[in-house]
């Protein structure tokens, strides 16, 4: 029910950070307004000389919790000037009152001599952060800081179906769909290193429920790296600081203000393209340290985002507790508008963070290379601006930056006087959240929350926290679920029939009509319904049991067959599943010669691809994961395999000069054929899978591995057993295997994958046993990451192979800087597959193509060359977004 909106709410809005600050005795609220009046949302308020801060709410109200004492309180908001106010907090649960009006910064932009070509003072200044940047990006070794994050997502508009076909349940409807808070304790170390514990969460409308915020999320959106990730869109955005920047923004200096002892510029940034992966918006810099002041930036469709409208980040910084030339983020806001199938809102995710305490890289700020020149001149004196080339010659001395950071980040890591408890954190975990985060009362959140809830989160939580006992009651329940159980066209069609019973937390599931009805050569027409019962516990532990009962009209063979399955750990993955009954099976148990795509060709198209046979038996399966980052899947069989025949020539079109081949794959390797009659097999496999140095998340109700910047290594180990139970199949298959992404930056991602194996001795098996190489021969393909134009079963071998395929997306790095390619938003591709054996010696495919094409389909162009004569050309269309 409305968990199930949390569920899409926490996958739209995931993907971000920060939070903030603990509690004392005396409160401090107020407002904090322009002069215009208006709410400044998200504003951030410090304690001076202290870590303590917090942010504003939506409508620019915040709250502090101070012991007793005199203070120096600071606002800043982007764009405004800084307003420093004295208070003193009374001692007891006393409320003080302050609220603050804060005026627009006042940006003069004094004359400025520039030197020869260059165009504004702002391309010097931008220079000068540029070459700053790598510094900035390592000043601070570690950090320890406590955060607070909220996350909320509204609904504005909801459909009544999902492209007209899918109905949305009646748990979808207008307003707040997901609103959370969370606490965590976060530690930072050079380069990349993040642990977070979180002690504190809420849900609104689900007391048990576990927020999916992480603080750690946000520190993706360093505007000190090259590029960004959004979360919302395969492609990186270049920051307007990167070593490149000047190629894709053109910079506007709109004005200087004095604040304190620093002067900040204030920097518009635009794109030199419509369609570049770039930001627009404001940064500010600080003159003389070149450092960002805080942000505020935008993405629009242009940055073609995926589903989300439009973008905007802002964030604030200042110097960290004690350390006036090291500088950390205060606080992060990011909004978004988003429109996906239908479905229209907005959201936001604040994070603040306090009680820093930081480990600096170097005790003193290096000096530039080439010092500048000496200047003095009145304050109402034309300024003169260096030019870029001469800024170029005061690049910062960076020699030893690597070594130091390195140094500090060890020191930092031996020891733990925060009293974070982040050391029992174990290695490769990045997050543990705690068991009973969930059971704080509401008094505990109105002490430790920093941000004050706006009228209408207020109102969310009253409503869903004092419905919630009302809304998992079995009548409430049971009312959605009849309305939830309604059967309709589109799903029948397309995505199936689910019936929930969700008090119990039981589930029926039947397959759409493609799958359960298609058509070939040796079955006839084929009915292959199948539903599976899912039955489910309070502590994330599951059982299902899928029965089927498959019937060819043509050969009349009834084939049942049930596949049940356990998860028997409510944490760790320990799953048992159980196989039996007949099936009748693909000779490659990996084509991806779909029933659907099959059952087209063989009735339009006179092409029987699909050779099959039937198979009895058992089987039993086993997945564990003992290690992170390793898992392993046991497996054992016994079946009885049986060869079948065409037994139907019946199709809707007559292809002239085309005919039915027979049920017999035909194989480089077994140039006699490739019959076997009836064979009895024994077999065992165990296959290890080891992705080192993974990261991971610990919930109390289970773990989340998030990968890793290594490649997943394979070990199979697949054995025939003769001479027992009958068994009549004799032979070892040993392979390994890699496989990998890599991000590439704005150049896009790679990906690969290699496989290498061996059948030693002198194998004894039928053909369904050999090692089967997914192949294609139609224009349509289910996975781009296979073979396309490789016959289905020529090359499948007996004998020792070597399989290897790459592809890389260039995520619009080509097509996007064409203007009337760029419009349609398509991406573009490139793939290379390999494969050599004994019989296949060296076969290549080489492929290019666009995704996104209607922003679900992908289309590519092979040419295949076979021992470097060139073998075939063809399209393949599929899903690719």
């Amino acid at each position: 029910m409305f968990s199930s909106c949390m569920r899409v709410g926490a996958v739209l809005l995931l993907f971000l950070l920060s939070l903030a600050g603990p509690a004392r005795a005396g409160i401090v609220r107020g407002r904090i307004i322009s002069t215009k009046g208006e709410g400044l949302a998200f504003a951030n308020v410090a304690v001076r000389g202290t870590s303590i801060s917090t942010a504003s709410n939506e409508q620019g109200n915040y709250q502090l919790r101070l012991a007793a004492g005199t203070y120096e309180l600071v606002f800043q908001y982007v764009g405004f000037k800084p307003h420093l106010e004295t208070i003193r907090v009374a001692g007891g649960d006393t409320a003080t009152t302050l609220n603050v009006t804060l005026n627009p910064e006042s940006y003069q932009l004094r004359e400025v001599v520039v030197r020869s070509t260059d165009k504004d003072p702002a391309y010097t200044i931008v220079q000068q952060a540029m070459q700053w940047r790598r510094y900035h990006q390592r000043e601070v070794a570690a950090f320890k800081a406590r955060t607070y994050v909220k996350v909320l997502g509204r609904f504005t508009d909801v459909p009544g179906k999902i492209l007209g076909l899918v109905k949305v349940g009646p748990d979808f409807k207008p307003g707040i769909f997901y609103l959370s808070e969370s606490v965590s304790e976060m530690n930072f170390r050079q380069p990349n290193v993040v642990q977070e514990r979180m002690i504190s969460s809420r849900i609104s409308g689900d007391a048990k429920g576990i927020s999916f915020n992480r603080a750690s999320a946000g520190r993706g959106l360093n505007f000190y790296q090259n590029v960004l990730k959004s979360g919302f869109s395969e492609r990186g955005f270049v920051s307007p600081i990167a070593a490149n920047a000047p190629l894709f923004y053109r910079y506007e200096l709109e004005g200087t203000t004095k604040q304190g002892s620093l002067l900040i510029h204030k920097i518009k940034v635009t794109p030199r393209r419509r369609t570049d992966p770039v930001f627009t918006g404001h940064i500010y810099i600080v003159d003389g340290t070149w450092r960002l002041h805080s942000v505020s930036l935008d993405l629009s469709k242009d940055a073609q985002l995926d589903y989300v409208e439009n973008l905007h980040i802002e964030q604030i910084f200042a110097p960290a507790p004690g350390l006036t030339d090291v500088w950390v983020m205060q606080s992060q806001k990011v909004t978004m508008g988003f429109t996906a199938f239908g479905f229209k809102g907005n959201g936001f995710v604040t994070a603040v963070l306090s009680n820093y305490q930081v480990t600096p890289t170097y005790p003193n700020r290096p000096a530039p290379t080439t010092p500048p020149p000496a200047t003095t001149t009145p304050d109402d004196a034309p300024v003169t601006r260096e030019t870029v080339a001469q800024v170029k010659k005061q690049k910062p001395k960076l020699d030893g930056l690597s070594q130091a950071v390195r140094k500090q980040s060890r020191q930092a890591a031996t020891r733990d006087t925060s009293g974070l408890g982040l050391s029992q954190l174990k290695r490769g975990e990045v997050m543990l959240v705690e068991k009973g985060v969930n059971e704080r009362d509401t008094a505990y959140w109105a002490t430790i929350r920093p941000v004050p809830l706006t009228e209408e989160e207020q109102k969310d939580y009253l409503v869903k926290d004092s419905t919630e006992v009302i809304r998992n009651s079995r009548p409430y329940q049971d009312s959605l679920d009849r309305k939830r159980n309604e059967l309709g066209f589109g799903e029948l069609l397309l995505t199936g029939y689910i019936h929930n019973n969700t008090f119990r937390k039981r589930q029926w599931s039947v397959d759409p009509v493609f799958n359960i009805i298609n058509y070939n050569t040796v079955e006839g027409l084929v009915i292959n319904p199948q539903a599976t019962y899912t039955q489910r516990t309070e502590d994330r532990r599951m059982w299902s049991v899928t029965p089927s009962l498959r019937y060819g009209f043509s050969n009349r063979l009834l084939s049942p067959s049930v596949v049940a399955s356990w998860q028997l750990d409510a944490v760790k993955v320990s799953r048992l599943t159980i196989r039996a009954g007949r099936t009748i099976e693909n000779f490659d148990s990996r084509s991806q010669l779909t029933p659907f795509i099959n059952t087209y060709y063989t009735l339009f198209e006179n092409r029987n691809y699909a050779k099959l046979y039937r198979r009895d038996g058992l089987g039993l399966g086993y997945e564990w994961e003992p290690l992170n980052g390793l898992t392993v899947q046991a497996s054992g069989s016994y079946r009885v395999r049986r060869e079948l025949e065409n037994t139907t020539i019946k199709l809707i079109t007559d292809r002239a000069g085309r005919a039915f081949t027979p049920n017999q794959p035909v194989n480089a390797e077994r140039p006699d054929g490739t019959r076997f009659g009836r064979s009895e097999a024994l077999t065992t496999e165990l296959t290890a899978y080891y992705l080192p140095g993974q990261r991971y998340i610990t919930r109390p109700n289970g773990k989340v591995n998030l990968g890793s910047k290594y490649p997943t290594f394979s070990l199979t180990w697949r054995q025939g057993i003769g001479g027992v139970l009958g068994s009549d199949v004799r032979y070892t298959l040993l392979e390994a295997g890699l496989r990998q992404s890599v991000s590439l930056g704005l150049l896009g991602t790679s990906s690969y994958q290699v496989a290498a194996g061996v059948f030693p001795g002198q194998p004894r098996l039928s053909f369904m046993d050999f090692r089967h190489f997914s192949g294609n021969r139609t224009y349509l393909t289910e996975d781009f990451t296979k073979f396309q134009l490789l016959d289905y079963y020529r090359f499948s071998t007996a004998d020792k192979f070597l399989e290897a395929h790459y592809n890389h997306h260039f995520n619009g790095f080509l097509l996007n800087k064409i203007p009337l390619l760029r419009r349609l938003h398509w991406q573009e591709v490139a793939s290379l597959n390999y494969l050599t054996t004994p019989t296949a010696n060296h076969y290549l495919e080489l492929g290019v193509g666009v995704e996104h094409v209607f922003k679900v389909l992908r289309a590519d162009f092979y040419t295949s060359f076979q021992s470097g004569q060139r073998a075939g050309t063809g399209l393949r269309v599929g899903i690719g977004f």
